[in-house]
């Protein structure tokens, strides 16, 4: 085992409470109280952070209040905004170790993926939503109103932000979520509220610390560690928040839309998946580990997992014998040993969640090929698992697991597996694997998802667009399509 030495700067942060920033300011909870944030590959505490709760949100909502509508932000100009989300950005490259590392302690994925990828990505957003603050346009229109003969009148567009924005973000990719929020909604001038799971505050405090360095406006980005049925539930009912983004599941999503009903907020909702993966007889031989990498990148721990594997008949026992000998080759560890593969998951809830839907698997029929339970008596581990025969009315096939298990079946031809892959409440991703490239974009367009890969999968870029069909979700992130959840459209007409 080689373990990672943690940075000076991560010790000092994790070695002491860390407080909500609000209002530009450091703070304690209004209740004084805090919760411990564990360390997933031990169970032990790994930091205590600040408890929010309906006070802190409040108190949030007032700052940025005043920022939006008072404040210097609304009067800054585009291109000031621009550079400051760009400064985001080159910070966060600037201290992409301790960011790794603190995602790495705090989530329990491997600090050479985090290093790798989540903070790489986090940045490339801000970059790319900074050069979207200039971009902002209306349209003027050339409008003839049959009321008015002989009238002449000038109109157009403008587009504008929302307002005051509250953002909840999950535990899977906390500091890369806490970018594709932040970023877009700032590029439209809007204020924000940041909440973070409560599993995983530790990287959006320290990009608040990241904030705050490039220059902010006090009030403009607020976060506020704390519970979902405390902290999370204020902010989406809050009638001073305009919006509401949440990323999470589609269980919470639905609560999230019951409370922004009160003011009619704006909402936006990137939700649950239960992805299909389609190999196709003519697939390269790369498709198995592509298979692979579609369910065991994050532990699983992915809305947008290929967890419903399905591969031709005339390969399917090749395709998951080489999926299984993946599986058994991965390596699990603590995410800060240089050697770990995979990780544990995030929490003991997790871990029980995954676990339970292992012995329903068995106990509905379907057979373990590898894995199938807990890794270790330490930590959160789960064995990459694979699943085959199969039905679609058992519960591992229906409902998102959240972890490193996939469920396998065969299938004979193209209408038959557009129609499984349809088959779900969901519809947020899906990977495609053939050489017939014709064959594959035919299939893109039946299947209904807001993401089609093809030879590819988990391919994320911040000019693509995100999000899902059906109850995935509403609204998209990332690209320019993102901009239109956090402004509004307004019209406006002159007689000449």
């Amino acid at each position: 085992m080689s373990i990672t030495t943690a940075h000076e700067r991560v010790s000092d942060f994790v070695g002491s409470p860390r407080r909500m920033f609000v209002g530009g300011q450091w703070s304690d909870a209004a209740s004084g109280k805090t919760f411990a944030t564990p360390d997933p590959a031990t169970g032990e505490t790994l930091a205590h952070v600040a408890e929010g709760d309906a006070e802190d949100i409040d108190r949030a909502v007032r700052a940025a209040r005043a920022a939006f509508d008072d404040g210097p932000w609304s009067r800054m100009t585009a291109s000031e905004r621009g550079r400051l989300i760009w400064k985001v950005g080159d910070l966060i490259l600037e201290h992409a170790d301790e960011l790794a590392q603190l995602e790495s302690m705090d989530n329990g994925k491997p600090y050479t993926i985090a290093r790798a990828a989540d903070v790489p990505l986090a940045a490339d957003l801000f970059h790319y939503m900074a050069g979207w603050a200039t971009k902002i346009e209306g349209n003027t229109i050339n409008i003839s109103v049959p009321t008015a003969p002989g009238a002449n009148f000038h109109s157009y567009t403008l587009r504008e932000p929302v307002g005051v924005v509250g953002q909840i973000i999950p535990w899977n990719f906390p500091l890369l979520m806490a970018a594709w929020k932040l970023g877009p909604a700032l590029a439209t001038g809007n204020c924000v509220i940041l909440k973070p799971a409560e599993q995983t505050p530790l990287s959006a405090l320290r990009l608040a610390e990241l904030i705050a360095e490039a220059g902010f406006p006090e009030g403009v980005v607020n976060v506020v560690p704390g519970y979902g049925e405390t902290a999370g539930a204020r902010l989406a009912a809050h009638p001073g928040v305009d919006k509401v983004a949440f990323t999470g599941s589609t269980e919470v999503g639905r609560l999230i839309v019951q409370a922004a009903a009160g003011n009619l907020k704006k909402v936006s909702l990137e939700l649950g998946g239960k992805s299909p993966n389609i190999v196709f007889d003519d697939a390269d031989p790369s498709a198995v580990a592509g298979a692979a990498n579609a369910i065991f990148f994050n532990h699983g721990q992915c809305c947008v997992a290929g967890s419903r594997l399905f591969v031709h008949q005339s390969r399917f026992d090749e395709v998951i014998e080489g999926v299984s000998d993946i599986a058994k080759s991965i390596r699990l560890g603590p995410g800060m040993d240089s050697e770990t593969q995979m990780g544990p998951l995030v929490s003991e809830e997790q871990l029980t969640r995954v676990t339970g839907y292992l012995d329903s698997g068995r106990a509905e029929g379907a057979t373990t090929v590898v894995g199938g339970g807990r890794y270790g008596d330490r930590g959160y581990f789960v064995e990459p698992t694979v699943l085959t025969d199969t039905r679609n009315d058992m519960k591992v096939v229906r409902e998102e697991i959240f972890g490193p298990v996939v469920v396998a079946a065969p299938f004979s031809d193209l209408d038959e597996i557009a129609a499984q892959a349809n088959d779900t409440e969901y519809g947020l991703g899906a990977g495609i694997w053939t050489k017939d490239i014709s064959k594959a974009h035919a299939l893109a367009k039946k299947i209904r998802a807001g993401t089609v890969w093809i030879n590819c999968y988990n391919v994320f870029d911040a000019a693509l667009p995100f999000g899902g069909y059906k109850q995935s979700g509403w609204g998209r992130e990332m690209g320019h399509e993102v901009l239109n959840n956090y402004t509004e459209v307004k019209a406006v007409t002159a007689q000449l």
